[in-house]
């Protein structure tokens, strides 16, 4: 439905990840409210979240995720010539690529508000030359944004600390999402613990260092599945196959049948080495399951350790295994962990809240300038 401030969301990729069931979760809450348009590269469930929602989809030809300074001014270009002919009053944008390359066609064609949500800073997951030209396009950038939003206090001190971001214009809005939409769990009484994990496999991720801690599990009857597609599939296959789990860990691919997945599981794990807020270990939350994860990013700020989930240390698989095996070995402690993580997320992860947090800032920066402001 059209009508109202004109808002312009952009993310790198339409395919499935964080940045992207972001923007999809938002979108609910802006339709009627906003004249939305979502802009994104590729094919993924983002192009079907825009259609569900009753919002414009443009797809983009130029703006990819791999660094190409060719390619990337034509990305530029190809946002300039969007922004102009759209005119929206606030360009709202996602996933570092997008981030940079929207902010800097935002400012030239005029955009009176300019946001950043930082999903995990893009030179803490990346090392060396890569590293330090994120780190630079983000200095660089900050002068033209309006707002950054955070999704976690540690990535708010990470931006303060880089000179990424401004004190005074950054914010922290915890990502959320709703428990009343999870699925019921369906624990199996037959056969062995069920673990899955949920992530793209490509780094920060590392989906190895979770494999070589299943592979440590000897003695240990269990069943994995590791939901997500990515260029370290190969890797992740070999070694897979290496270490003799091909009858344990199942590598399912990207699916659209993540909450069933989810249900039917006993643990939840992601090994990362980077992250923001990951909606992934919200999403388990949220069907009670309890998590092991790399005390990395926000990722303290959801799990507490030892009370709705463990932490370990990223990239250390004998950590990891040793996390996991506790589980295994205890049926009550998943259950108790799984539980109190469900009442931590609907008191404080709760979707609700995201979104008002959201239309709360967009009101008042549309106010400030004196521009049309949507209906409560």
């Amino acid at each position: 439905m059209a009508g109202g401030p004109r808002i312009f969301l952009v993310v790198t990729l339409a395919e499935p990840g964080g940045a992207q069931t972001y923007v999809a979760s938002l979108l609910p809450a802006l339709a009627g409210r906003f004249d939305v348009t979502v802009a994104a590269h590729g094919q993924g469930p983002l192009r079907e979240a825009a259609r569900a929602a009753g919002v414009r989809f443009v797809p983009l030809r130029h703006v990819r995720r791999a660094i190409n300074p060719w390619r990337d001014l034509l990305g530029l270009l190809e946002l300039l010539m969007l922004l102009r002919r759209e005119r929206p009053h606030i360009l709202h944008a996602s996933s570092s690529k997008a981030g940079i390359l929207g902010r800097l066609a935002g400012w030239l064609a005029g955009v009176p508000i300019r946001i950043f949500t930082v999903h995990g800073w893009a030179f803490s997951a990346s090392h060396g030359p890569i590293s330090a030209l994120y780190r630079w396009a983000e200095r660089l950038v900050k002068a033209v944004t309006t707002v950054t939003i955070c999704v976690a206090e540690s990535e708010r001190a990470s931006g303060l600390a880089t000179g990424s971001c401004e004190e005074e214009t950054t914010v922290v809005i915890h990502n959320g999402v709703d428990p009343r939409a999870a699925l019921p769990r369906r624990r199996l009484d037959t056969g062995p613990p069920r673990i899955v994990s949920v992530g793209r496999l490509q780094e920060p991720k590392d989906p190895l260092t979770l494999v070589r801690a299943l592979g440590l599990l000897r003695g240990r009857s269990f069943a994995a599945v590791i939901v997500g597609a990515g260029p370290d599939r190969p890797a992740v296959a070999a070694e897979v196959e290496r270490l003799g789990l091909g009858r344990a860990v199942e590598l399912a691919g990207a699916r659209l049948d993540v909450p069933e997945r989810l249900a039917e599981a006993d643990i939840f794990v992601l090994a990362s080495r980077s992250e923001g807020l990951p909606l992934s270990i919200l999403e388990a939350m949220s069907v009670g399951l309890p998590v092991i994860a790399s005390r990395v990013g926000g990722v303290p700020e959801i799990v507490v350790d030892g009370e709705t989930g463990l932490l370990v240390p990223p990239g250390d698989p004998s950590s990891l295994a040793t996390a996991i095996e506790r589980l295994l070995a205890d049926p009550a402690l998943r259950n108790r962990l799984g539980d109190a993580g469900r009442a931590r997320l609907e008191e404080s992860f709760d979707l609700g809240r995201c979104r008002r947090e959201h239309l709360e800032l967009y009101r008042r920066e549309l106010a400030r300038r004196g521009l049309p402001v949507p209906s409560p």
